[in-house]
This record gives structure tokens, sequence and C-alpha cells, in this order.
């Protein structure tokens, strides 16, 4: 197959993740009235204007204890459409996946959109991360972890490079056949610093539920960590293999 044939063929699979049901959510905070919800979606329709253009945005709207802070952001490798759509099925989806709720948080492949009556905005956020791992183990899996460990720590120093956007991307050759992919990122109101914090403090869950695993990923409201053994951001890797599909479980860490 052409490499230009897979290169569509991997983009199109892709990109349709997005309109796929959210990774996970988190709702707390129950309210009643009318006032909180008119400004919840006007935070909402803010949001998807503006981030849909940069990619991230920061909102607010209301008065008092009415007041609505959100937050949203696309993976830094997609497109600009696929940006667009993913942060409007997120402001869709947000108050039905949590009803009255004024802390509400939705987390997709392609997006993260949240929003609050706290101020969180430039604060760093690493409770309750959503843990997904790959259920199949990897071959040779000591040497696995010691590979995906020097990976990550370069993606993480990636992220906060200056000129990179908060974002991290990389890949090495394990084998012959399998090459791992990994993808770091953190919200843009993060301070270099912050970010930094973040994203070291979601690799002390690997060894508990990442290790030996295929794939797994660590989701934070304000960053976030993934490996794969496939090519999952963009632009794709067109001399890839397509493993088929993989199965994950979820775990979600509360606090002790």
């Amino acid at each position: 197959m052409a490499p230009l044939l897979q290169i569509f063929i991997l983009s199109l699979l892709v990109s349709l993740i997005y309109c796929a049901d959210p990774i996970t959510k988190s709702c707390s905070q129950s309210y009643t009235g009318s006032g909180i919800e008119t400004n919840i979606n006007q935070v909402l329709s803010d949001l998807v204007t503006k981030a849909s253009v940069g990619g991230f945005a920061v909102s607010s709207y209301g008065k008092g204890n009415n007041m609505i802070y959100g937050l949203a952001q696309c993976r830094g490798d997609v497109s600009s459409g696929d940006c667009s759509s993913c942060l409007a099925d997120a402001a869709k989806a947000l108050p039905v996946v949590c009803p009255k709720q004024t802390d509400a948080r939705v987390w997709y492949d392609y997006c993260f959109m949240r929003y609050d009556t706290d101020n969180f905005i430039g604060q760093a956020d690493t409770s309750s991360p959503v843990i997904l791992y790959n259920v199949n183990n990897a071959t040779d899996p000591d040497a696995f972890d010691k590979a995906v460990s020097k990976l990550m720590n370069k993606v993480n120093s990636e992220a906060v490079s200056a000129g990179n956007g908060l974002l991290g991307r990389e890949k090495t050759k394990f084998t012959q056949y399998i090459t791992i992919y990994a993808l770091a990122q953190c919200t843009r109101d993060l301070q270099p610093l912050q970010c930094a914090q973040c994203l070291s403090s979601t690799l002390q869950y690997f060894p508990v539920y990442c290790s030996h695993r295929q794939g797994c990923r660590v989701l934070y409201t304000s960053c976030m960590v993934r490996y794969e053994i496939y090519p999952f951001y963009f632009p794709l890797d067109s001399k890839a293999k397509n493993p088929g599909a993989a199965k994950y479980a979820t775990t979600i860490v509360h606090p002790h």
C-alpha cells in the first residue's frame, strides 16, 4: 500500500474518535435555579468559539456566587476541524453527563473541557487521576518498561521546553516490529514549572497500573500522559502496522 494511502486511511480512522463517547467525566457540587445554568451555557458557548481558533481558551461569566469559570483545550497535535468538532461535542455533553453540577469535567481523545464556580485558572490539579491501561502485556516486559520510562521522561521534558506549547510527542523503536509512541500535554494556563510537576506526578502511577502494559494513559485535569504501541498522535506514522483493537481497563484513583 502506498504511504500516502496509508496515511489517509489512518487519518480517517483516527478522526472518527472525537465523536465517540467521552473517555471519562467528573461531576460534583449540585445547584438549583436557572441563574447558574445561564452562566454555564454562556461559558460553554464562549469556550467553543474561542478554543476552536487556537486550541485553548479560558472564560468566565456571571457575578458573585453564580460566577462560572471555564477552560477548554484540544490535544495539540489534532487538526482545527477535529478540534472544533470535539469541542462542540464536549459542550453539548457536559450539561448532560453532569446535570445540575457546578464542577463538571469531560475528557475526550481530542479535547478536554471543564467549568466550575471556583476560579481554577492557572492552578495545577493533580487530584483523582483517571488511568486507562491496555489489558495485554508487552513481550519482554522488563525491557519494555525501561523503554517506556525513558520515552516518557523524554516527552515530559519536551512538553515543558520553550516553544512547544506544553506538548511533547516522541517515539522509540523497541524491536524490529514494535514501536512505542508517547505523548504528554498540560493545559496552557499553567506555567512550565507547574506543568513539569504535574507531568512528573503522573509517573508515580506507572509502576502500579502501567507496568508491563502495551499501552497506558494517566489523565489529570491539568495534564495527561499516554503511550501506545500504535500511532495515535498526528502526524501519523505511515510505516506502522495496525495491531488490531486494543482492550482497556479504567481506574479512577480517589484521594485518601
